[in-house]
């Protein structure tokens, strides 16, 4: 069991929940008071996507990013920042031919998903593990050889990437990148579950998958839905760290919406009552071997 809990609040994510959810943020300004508002909640890291203002769906902007990222940094509440890398990776096969991009593809190089990470030098961006399928037609394109070079400019600009693992093949993948010296020690995963068509949420899945991680590495788990809380208390349990948070779920309860704030509440109360602690940022940024945000 982890007794020194970190939560990370993933705020808003890329996912088409604006139409399900007032509460999703969407403008800079939203992401950045959700990030502070989390925060203040017990949130030691906050993983950051934006959105275009305009039509609510993710975005990739570099203005966007600084702009967010901005307006946490002038706060005057400390936090972890933890930026996606995860946008550009995705491809719609056309219907007319699977082998061109249909409507909605939006596929660049690796570099280039690193654009807003390279202006902006978090402590922490994600990191996708692998190709998969997401959804019933969306692949997501992240080939051993595009994460070779991301994990290498991760490294020379000092920024800890996050390895968001979906399945056992990508944590193998991982585990690679870590033996080729491509990921410095210790190394950071995130184990993610529920996302179709990845591992499902449940402890088997997270056992495996916490299983096949290297001695020393620190790591997190979540679940999608409703089963978002019940993979708080798992991950705890198993000794890891937890993530909550608008992008993985929009409810507190059946039928009642949450803010980031709350379900961040609601994570402290699991950890507080199987008598673990949550830790604030600067503990977590020493644990995870972070070095000081720029």
């Amino acid at each position: 069991m982890n007794r020194n809990v970190i939560i990370t609040c993933a705020v808003t994510g890329a996912g088409d929940t604006v139409g399900k959810h007032p509460g999703v943020p969407v403008t800079p300004e939203q992401v950045a008071e959700a990030a502070v508002s989390a925060a203040q909640a017990g949130a030691a890291v906050v993983h950051i996507h934006v959105r275009d203002p305009e039509t609510g769906q993710g975005s990739r902007d570099v203005e966007l990013f600084a702009r967010a990222v901005e307006l946490v940094r002038a706060s005057d509440t400390d936090v972890v920042i933890n930026l996606t890398a995860g946008m550009g990776g995705a491809w719609f096969p056309s219907e007319e031919d699977p082998a061109l991009p249909g409507p909605g593809t939006d596929n660049i190089g690796p570099l280039e998903r690193l654009a807003h990470v390279d202006r902006l030098r978090p402590e922490i961006c994600s990191l996708d593990c692998g190709t998969m399928n997401f959804g019933d037609n969306e692949i997501y394109i992240s080939t051993p050889d595009f994460l070779r070079t991301m994990a290498a400019q991760l490294q020379a600009w000092g920024v800890k990437p996050e390895m968001e693992v979906f399945d056992l093949g990508q944590v193998w993948m991982a585990n690679q990148l870590i033996r080729e010296g491509l990921i410095d020690s210790p190394p950071l995963f995130q184990i993610c579950l529920g996302i179709p068509w990845g591992a499902p949420a449940d402890a088997d899945s997270m056992i495996a998958m916490r299983n096949a991680l290297p001695p020393g590495a620190n790591w997190a788990g979540f679940g999608i839905g409703r089963m978002e809380m019940p993979m708080v208390a798992q991950a705890v349990l198993l000794g890891g760290n937890v993530r909550v948070g608008l992008e993985d779920n929009l409810y507190l309860d059946k039928g009642v919406l949450a803010s980031n704030a709350e379900l961040v509440g609601r994570a402290v109360e699991i950890i507080e009552r199987l008598g673990a602690r949550v830790v604030g940022p600067d503990e977590a940024r020493q644990q995870l071997g972070l070095r000081t945000s720029g």
